[in-house]
């Protein structure tokens, strides 16, 4: 049973081979967008409400109905002389109906169906720039922490070459168990971050294949750079987002489709004419043997003059509607403001700290150095020089953070205008 599990796993590692290689952020997003299923899910709801303006315009086009019939029937009437007669009864009829006009009724349907399918479309773009988002937040968030990982072994290395070498001062009489004893935990604790940086690389994999369904080759992954310029006024980039943003313009759709669901209300008020031909081919009906033809073209019209006020109460229900869909076509805009806002924020400020935090890793850097050497020749102490390697590697973590963070920012920010597809290439 083991053999058979270990060759099922292999057989599933070799299935993902092809994925595995070359990986780029475009590559990945673009595979992300062909098999995710809520992108796939959102991309058949467009396909449905295509569907339903068709069937919305089918109400412009005539209708053609056929019927036909046998059956006994027993007829006492003064047509038959008040005799009971009983004859086999056959039907047969064609019927075509053209609407002329309904009040509107079709066309304010084919407007509604075109909006809904608008919002749908618009939705799908939000869908799969949302998707290409968190796409790139895993890509990044892999990268981050394989090098988070590398700064951790590193880490690692230098406690362990400081630790051999207390360990030799201390068996030649010069160095004190108390340093021993600081660096040992100092490594122990080194050992327990490189066990926890090891964990967090495996649990950045495991988002990275929920996201994709790839499972990644950190060796074949490239640091993405953001090709477009962001705009230098964030009046600008609102500007864009409220001309862009699929989410926007998903509602601005969903306000087209309620106004035009309003205006069909209307077509109750008005009168309906229908041209109708009739065509019937009747035997033996109502007890009198013979054929009997019988052919109809009339211009019909139907006018309702009172159904107990239903159409108005549904006319003020749908001016409801109307303005629920203005009201949240105006949240969204607030929202897509926020969005933009918050990000552009984030984006700033790791923008004007970046200079100081390679300033920090550089003279911590050169601090360390320093302190080794007034180390080996005894006027610094082993706190002061671990105290100085901490300083380095917490600044080299927090650099390496905003390194990612930077890039994973100006994709917010892109995402906010609605422009991540574009800047990525997934489009």
């Amino acid at each position: 049973m083991r053999t058979l599990q270990i060759l099922w796993v292999g057989l599933v590692l070799v299935n993902m081979t092809p994925y595995a290689s070359a990986l780029t952020l475009k590559e990945t997003v673009q595979h992300t967008l062909e098999t995710h299923p809520e992108v796939l899910a959102a991309h058949h709801v467009v396909q449905s409400r295509g569907e339903e303006v068709r069937e919305a315009k089918a109400g412009y086009l005539p209708t053609v109905d056929l019927a036909a019939g046998i059956g006994r029937q027993t007829v006492e009437a003064p047509s038959t002389g008040d005799e009971e007669v009983s004859l086999t009864r056959h039907e047969a009829s064609a019927s075509v109906r053209q609407m002329l006009f309904d009040g509107f009724a079709t066309s304010e349907e084919v407007n509604r169906q075109e909006a809904r399918q608008s919002s749908a479309s618009y939705k799908a773009v939000e869908v799969e720039e949302n998707t290409a988002l968190r796409v790139a937040e895993v890509y990044l968030n892999l990268l981050r922490q394989s090098q988070l990982l590398d700064l951790a072994r590193e880490t690692l290395q230098e406690h362990q070459n400081i630790h051999d070498q207390m360990v030799l001062r201390n068996k030649s009489g010069v160095g004190s168990k108390a340093d021993l004893d600081q660096i040992t935990a100092r490594l122990a604790l080194a050992q327990s971050n490189m066990i926890t940086a090891q964990s967090n690389l495996l649990d950045a994999k495991t988002n990275f294949y929920r996201v994709t369904s790839i499972y990644p080759n950190l060796d074949e992954l490239k640091m993405p750079t953001v090709n477009q310029v962001l705009p230098s006024l964030i009046q600008d980039a609102e500007k864009t987002a409220v001309e862009q943003h699929p989410t926007l313009l998903s509602a601005t759709a969903d306000v087209e489709s309620a106004e035009a669901q309003y205006q069909a209300t209307e077509s109750n008020y008005w009168p309906r004419l229908q041209l109708e031909a009739d065509q019937r081919w009747d035997e033996d009906v109502d007890g009198i043997e013979g054929d009997n033809e019988d052919t109809v073209v009339a211009l019909r019209m139907t006018y309702n003059l009172y159904n107990g006020g239903a159409d108005k109460a549904r006319r003020k229900s749908t001016a409801y509607l109307l303005e629920q869909a203005r009201d949240i076509r105006n949240n969204t805009h607030r929202q897509v403001i926020e969005s933009l806002r918050l990000s552009w924020t984030a984006f700033q400020t790791i923008q004007g700290q970046m200079p100081y935090l390679e300033m920090h890793v550089k003279a911590a850097t050169d601090t360390r150095e320093a302190y080794q050497k007034q180390f080996n020749i005894g006027k610094r102490t082993l706190l002061d020089l671990l105290n100085t390697e901490n300083e380095v590697i917490e600044s080299k973590r927090a650099l390496i953070n905003a390194n990612y963070d930077g890039v994973f920012s100006q994709y917010r920010v892109l995402n906010s205008m609605g422009q991540l597809l574009k800047d990525i290439g997934g489009a």
